[in-house]
């Protein structure tokens, strides 16, 4: 199954915080694995609210915006109500 998307699309994505970047880039579907979500993250690819964010323990919040380069979209987290 292929699935294209527009460069401007914003997807949201439902977490349960606290949740780490490298999980996040891997469940927002930034990187296939997450051995590739780790590399990503420390190759300067992933940018969390406009900044470059090199580490994968980094703690996301409600309302960041998470993007990677080469990847046409940009996810935002969305902390769930328990």
């Amino acid at each position: 199954m292929t699935t294209h998307v527009a460069h401007d699309q914003s997807v949201t994505i439902d977490v349960d915080l606290p949740i780490r970047l490298g999980q996040f880039v891997k469940l927002a579907s930034l990187a296939p694995t997450g051995g590739e979500a780790r590399a990503m993250i420390e190759d300067g690819m992933i940018r969390v609210n406009g900044k470059i964010v090199e580490h994968r323990s980094h703690q996301l919040a409600d309302g960041d915006v998470v993007t990677a380069a080469g990847v046409p979209m940009r996810a935002i987290v969305h902390g769930k109500s328990s």
